[in-house]
């Protein structure tokens, strides 16, 4: 068999998220699947570097498939590109090492989430930031993402609260940055929870309005219970910017 790797943009906002459902074809995982199961006459299966939610969006995710007759790169990549929704595109597409899976074999990833921090409106980019017109503290988020890099159990980070799986992961850096009204935050991680980035996003955002301190971040992590950390922040400021190998 064939293995392929190939990296994907998509825009989240129509899609019940990456993963195939039985209740729905609207996922990114069953758009890409039927296209790829049209155009080879075999069924395919995509695997990603990780599934995310409904709503969110992806500037490079990493997705690999195989299949049993192989298939010039090129041909596929145009095929795909052809026949996928215009919010649907494939960046690039090659050959990989038999032993390559785009989810098991990845070191890191990167996710960014996008704040419009000013009353003005976000006339042209409210599908793609969260809009948040009281001013925020940026340096009390910089204190409280220091707290919350490094390994940690993050399962008051998750939003599946029977979770039976380790909730420990390794957060090597958060950066909080402010271009005009744009904030950014941005995380580089070897795996993300269930809404994680969203949690943490969400977090970083009250102690910036200074709803919390930013030493609270320790209790909170000692906690080890989805309601000592803060809501969610809405899925359409999330982007997967880059996965690392």
């Amino acid at each position: 068999m064939q293995n392929y790797r190939m990296i994907l943009a998509y825009d989240g906002s129509r899609y019940q998220g990456w993963q195939s459902q039985g209740n729905t074809q609207n996922t990114i995982q069953a758009r890409v699947e039927a296209v790829l199961s049209r155009l080879t006459g075999q069924i395919v299966a995509v695997n990603a570097s990780g599934r995310t939610d409904a709503g969110v969006h992806a500037a490079g995710q990493v997705a690999s498939f195989r299949l049993e007759r192989k298939v010039e790169c090129d041909v596929l990549l145009d095929a795909l590109n052809r026949y996928l929704p215009e919010d649907i595109g494939v960046l690039s597409l090659t050959w990989a090492e038999p032993r390559f899976h785009a989810r098991l074999s990845a070191r890191s990833k990167v996710y960014v989430y996008r704040i419009w921090n000013t009353p003005e409106p976000d006339v042209f980019g409210r599908k793609y930031r969260y809009t948040l017109p009281q001013s925020l503290d940026l340096g009390r988020m910089e204190a409280a993402a220091r707290l919350l890099e490094g390994t940690h159990d993050f399962r008051s980070f998750c939003g599946l609260t029977r979770y039976k799986k380790s909730t420990v992961r390794t957060v090597s850096s958060i950066s909080v940055t402010k271009s005009g009204p744009v904030v950014e935050l941005r995380f580089q991680g070897d795996g993300f929870l269930n809404r994680m980035a969203r949690i943490l996003a969400g977090t970083l955002v009250e102690v910036g309005l200074g709803l919390r301190e930013p030493d609270a971040m320790t209790a909170v992590l000692s906690a080890k219970d989805r309601s000592a950390a803060a809501g969610a922040l809405p899925p359409h400021g999330l982007m997967l910017e880059a996965v690392f190998y």
